[in-house]
């Protein structure tokens, strides 16, 4: 079986080798392993460009380069008009010959894709849609497009859409799915916090807007100002960093709060192993992976309900979910606070996480390949 996996994400060739978004290359490592031939239909990049980058450890046939393009302004859309022309018959074409489709959605690309489809019904086919599948959320136009193509039983035919969460009132060929970190040997006893001692807390990502690092701060910085016992550890770069490093001078926080910048994944680990909790007040996930990494660890998150977050945490037993200002979540948090609450809750999202490892992910990619 030939696979093809037609994407935004780039291929990156340089040094003779090629390389992927790392946890990219992870992902499709598993899929490589159950088909004969697997084919790349995405741009191609010289060089990294920042991108944390893996090189591929599998087999790859010759890639199929697309062009990219974005629709950003009036001066670019002639050129954009051209290229996803000529995008679309590069994957119409690429399309022919491969015996299972595989699309990773949301983009520009993705949405050619999600038409170039309809014209090969019997074909096997599946779509990670990798973004917030919440049919209420604002999206671009553009995502709720390939939301409803994909999502259209009569125009795409032979194809299962993975999606993050469950979500009322889905078409048949919507199937709840998720990513996986952590193997079953990886399941090594989970350290029982002490509620009444210093509370240690984690904010694990891009320092950016969206990522809403100052709420973080500033949640922490108020169950200080109430007599709490905290610590927070800030891993992650970005623009953000020095309005943050400002911050936590002018309000001298440096004695609780420490910006790590990017760390390797062992020591980011190891702190998900001892923290009490992790703060993700972000405004945009998909499948926020570092929420599912720190219930594996007992590791309580503090996080927005979006996308499929609140199903992750089952409506609030398995974390402590926010909305509002850092001000009034920090009253919310002292009310609901409770030494064997926080407990049940951390068990809750161990039990819960631990069951999507990668064995299961990848018995599950199998099935999806057989089908």
């Amino acid at each position: 079986m030939e696979l093809l996996v037609i994407s935004s994400a780039p291929l990156i060739h340089k040094e003779e080798k090629w390389f992927m978004y790392g946890p990219y290359q992870k992902e499709m490592k598993i899929w490589a392993s159950h088909v004969d031939q697997i084919r790349f239909c995405c741009p191609i990049w010289k060089e990294d460009r920042k991108l944390l980058i893996d090189e591929i450890t599998f087999p790859i046939e010759p890639t199929i380069e697309l062009k990219e393009f974005d629709i950003q302004s009036l001066y670019k859309l002639p050129k954009a008009i051209w290229l996803s022309i000529l995008n679309f018959f590069i994957i119409l074409k690429a399309m022919k010959n491969a015996d299972h489709i595989h699309l990773r959605c949301p983009g520009n690309i993705g949405l050619l894709a999600a038409l170039a489809q309809i014209c090969y019904p019997k074909k096997k086919k599946t779509v990670k849609y990798a973004g917030n599948w919440d049919p209420k959320s604002k999206q671009p136009w553009s995502y709720r497009l390939q939301k409803k193509i994909v999502g259209n039983t009569f125009l795409t035919r032979n194809m299962q859409v993975l999606v993050y969460g469950e979500w009322p009132d889905q078409t048949m060929n919507i199937k709840p799915f998720f990513t996986a970190t952590y193997s079953e040997q990886e399941k090594l006893p989970v350290i029982v916090r002490d509620y009444s001692s210093e509370m240690q807390f984690l904010f694990i990502g891009t320092l950016s807007k969206g990522k809403q690092p100052l709420w973080t701060i500033q949640f922490v910085e108020g169950l200080y100002e109430k007599g709490f016992k905290v610590r927070l550890d800030m891993f992650g770069e970005g623009t953000e960093r020095e309005q943050l490093t400002h911050y936590i001078k002018e309000k001298g926080l440096e004695t609780i709060i420490t910006l790590h910048g990017n760390q390797p994944k062992a020591v980011v680990k190891e702190k998900l192993q001892v923290s009490h909790f992790l703060i993700l007040p972000s405004k945009s996930e998909g499948w926020p992976k570092v929420v599912a990494e720190a219930m594996f660890w007992g590791c309580i998150p503090v996080v927005t309900p979006i996308s499929c977050v609140s199903w992750m945490l089952g409506g609030g037993e398995r974390g402590v979910l926010v909305s509002d200002s850092p001000e009034k979540e920090v009253e919310k948090f002292t009310k609901m606070f409770s030494e064997s609450g926080f407990k049940n809750m951390s068990k809750a999202g161990e039990n819960w996480s631990r069951t999507y490892t990668l064995e299961y992910f990848e018995t599950e990619i199998s099935d999806l390949l057989k089908a």
